[in-house]
Order: structure tokens, then sequence, then C-alpha cells
């Protein structure tokens, strides 16, 4: 195909296009790059992109300003049954306790989360990195230069959402009521 047909193709349709063939979420400054276009041209294209895959077996997935396009959550057994994966694993409550500190505070420092869940998080920390659902996304400039984490695509993907902004919103317990509570159901 000729790059005259291929600017027949709707944006967003060349946009996908490049998503379905890019090894890792690309940032739409890049896809604009690449296109010849503004990155608000791009933006444009992606929320339509967005609206067409809905109902089909992809989505679109935004973390941390780059974009990429994943199976549908609601496909999940079925491609696990496909690739002949193992059902995803099963986190423990520590663990998914540790990962909503992460995921409504981040970034966030082990000593922070520790801090919060009121007992030593190392361990529930290596897990959730080795699982690939937090990433170290930085440190901070306080004293020790503690590694700051942040949660990851694989999250994302983990519990079907595009994007962090999706999360529940977060219920603050009374004013009296100790900081821990806030994770209990």
């Amino acid at each position: 195909m000729s790059e005259n047909e291929t600017n027949n193709l709707p944006l967003s349709v060349q946009i996908e296009g490049l998503l379905f063939v890019a090894a890792e979420p690309v940032t739409p400054a890049h896809l604009a790059e690449a296109l010849d276009v503004t990155a608000s041209t791009v933006e444009r294209a992606l929320i339509e992109l967005d609206e067409s895959l809905q109902t089909r077996g992809l989505r679109l997935q935004r973390h941390a300003g780059r974009v990429q396009l994943t199976t549908a959550p609601q496909l999940a057994g079925a491609v696990e049954r496909f690739l002949g994966l193992e059902a995803t694993s099963r986190l423990s409550r520590a663990a998914l306790e540790t990962l909503a500190i992460i995921a409504y505070q981040q970034p966030v420092t082990r000593p922070q989360v520790d801090s919060l869940r009121g007992v030593n998080s190392d361990g529930m920390m290596k897990s959730l990195l080795s699982k690939g659902l937090i990433q170290e996304t930085g440190r901070t400039d306080g004293p020790g230069r503690p590694i700051l984490y942040s949660t990851s695509p694989e999250f994302l993907q983990h519990f079907g959402i595009n994007s962090i902004t999706e999360l529940p919103p977060l219920e603050l317990p009374d004013a009296d009521a100790p900081q821990n509570e806030l994770l209990k159901g």
C-alpha cells in the first residue's frame, strides 16, 4: 500500500495499526511524529478509537502518559485457556491492602506503605514486584533516598481497567478511625 493510500484511512485506523505492532506502550507524541500530525489530533483520534473498540475484543489502555492495545478484560478466561496459561493467581488480603495503598497514594515509598498498614510490607512489596503489579518509578530526595513505587500497566490489565483514573473513589473514614481502617471493607 502506498503512502497515499494510507492517508485515505481514518487517523484512528492508522493509530490502531501502529499500536497493534508496537512492542510496548507508546506516547501520543510518538504516534503524532510517526503520522506527521499534531499531538492534539492524535488525542482526538485516540478518543475515537477508544469508543470504537468498546464493542470489540480489544481495548485502549493508558498508563503514565503512554497508550497501548490490550485484549478486553472480559476475555481473560478465554485467552488463558487459548494460550494454555495457568489461572491468574489470587492475591492475599495483605497483598490487596498493600496494592490498594500504592494505587491510591502513588508514587509511594515502602516506609510510607508500612506506616499506613502498621506492619512491615517488605514481603508484600517483593511479591507484588515479582507479579509485575507494581514497579519502581524513582527515588525520593529524602534521607536514604528510598525507592518510589507505582502501579504498572500489568496492574491495569489484572483489574480490567484502562487507566488509574478508573479506580473507584476512595472513601475516607471518620477522623477518629485509625488510618489502616481505610482498606477494610
